[in-house]
């Protein structure tokens, strides 16, 4: 099988190089600390990990993403473009007939001066290096859901807590509900003394791993959050009617932009969604039949942050996936961002599998 997707991955490589993308080959180990402040906790129950006396805590790739845009941006070389082939691993739940080692063949593409045009660009490769496949396409775009949280009247506290679970739908659905003054806290402040920290040493020696600054920190901003108001209903329903949007692409941006008539932020997104459809149409995809969705993308890697989009085979196994993921150029830039996006095929995908 393994021999099988590389002959799938070598015919792939030709369709990105060919386009000038740069073969690549990041290391099968990768430090854990980076992945694991990238992707959350989450990670360590689907990563295969070992503890290496030099390096420390170390985990065979999970994707090929991550490597490549720190190769690249300790390198700062653009615009670039680079491609790579070659396996990954991911534990499965018991019982899953998903594969935990399967191959990757991807292309990322950095820099420039027109985000829409690298989009339509590493989407249209996408499509090109799947000829003759048959699968069905969805798109959306992340940024319409971070823009409207930007938009809200409340804390910042609360903004980036809803920013961290936009990835996880159920929780992020629970917070609007606490927010919105809907839901009970998980923690009641009102019960806790002036001085919440001094009462606790005198209950016995501390136990755990937080020091008494961070429980500190943690009680005050529990205090603060219940002083907070709640969010306004129609923030609220803004949030929800953007969950709800989905069809033709054209026709969801013209219902963003009558969204967005209340909520300014909003057209930022929509401007850049007007660019990338403009491309689209100019490569000759349909635009107005290309489906949308501004929900999708949530169950995806969670440093996509823009537009993202996914082929899915006749037996709805995923083809292909991609997007934009600027915040990660800045993240593991040191602060130095620049515009990225990307996308992976799955070569057994192609041969019928998982």
């Amino acid at each position: 099988m393994a021999d099988r997707q590389a002959d799938i991955a070598a015919r792939l490589l030709v369709v990105f190089e060919s386009a000038g993308a740069v073969r690549v080959e990041p290391g099968y180990l990768q430090p854990a600390d980076v992945l694991l402040d990238l992707y959350g906790e989450n990670i360590r129950a689907r990563a295969y990990r070992t503890d290496d006396p030099v390096h420390g805590e170390q985990m065979l790739r999970p994707d090929f993403t991550v490597p490549v845009v720190q190769m690249h941006m300790a390198e700062r070389r653009e615009p670039a473009r680079y491609t790579y082939a070659g396996p990954v691993w991911r534990r499965q739940e018991y019982g899953s007939d998903r594969a935990r080692e399967y191959w990757q063949v991807g292309v990322e593409v950095f820099g420039g001066t027109d985000p829409a045009a690298a989009d339509a660009e590493v989407f249209g490769l996408i499509t090109e290096a799947l000829d003759g496949a048959a699968y069905t396409t969805l798109t959306g775009d992340l940024g319409f859901l971070m823009a409207g949280i930007d938009a809200l009247r409340t804390t910042e506290a609360r903004k980036t807590a809803l920013r961290r679970h936009v990835w996880r739908p159920g929780r992020f659905a629970r917070l609007i509900e606490r927010f919105a003054g809907n839901a009970p806290f998980a923690c009641d402040t009102r019960d806790l003394p002036e001085d919440a920290l001094a009462a606790i040493a005198q209950q016995g020696p501390a136990i755990g791993l937080r020091r008494s600054d961070e429980i500190a920190q943690r009680i005050a901003a529990l205090h603060e959050e219940r002083a907070t108001e709640p969010l306004a209903a129609e923030e609220v329903a803004m949030l929800t009617t953007l969950g709800a949007v989905s069809g033709g692409s054209v026709a969801c941006l013209a219902g963003m932009r009558v969204l967005a008539r209340e909520f300014p932020a909003l057209n930022a997104p929509a401007d850049k969604m007007a660019a990338r459809l403009a491309r689209l149409a100019a490569a000759e995809v349909d635009v107005d039949a290309l489906p949308f969705a501004a929900s999708f993308g949530r169950s995806s890697m969670e440093y996509y942050d823009g537009f993202v989009f996914e082929m899915t085979s006749e037996t709805g196994a995923q083809l292909a996936t991609g997007g934009r993921y600027d915040a990660l150029t800045r993240v593991l830039g040191q602060g130095a961002a620049t515009s990225a996006v990307g996308a992976v095929i799955r070569p057994a995908a192609l041969e019928g599998g998982p």
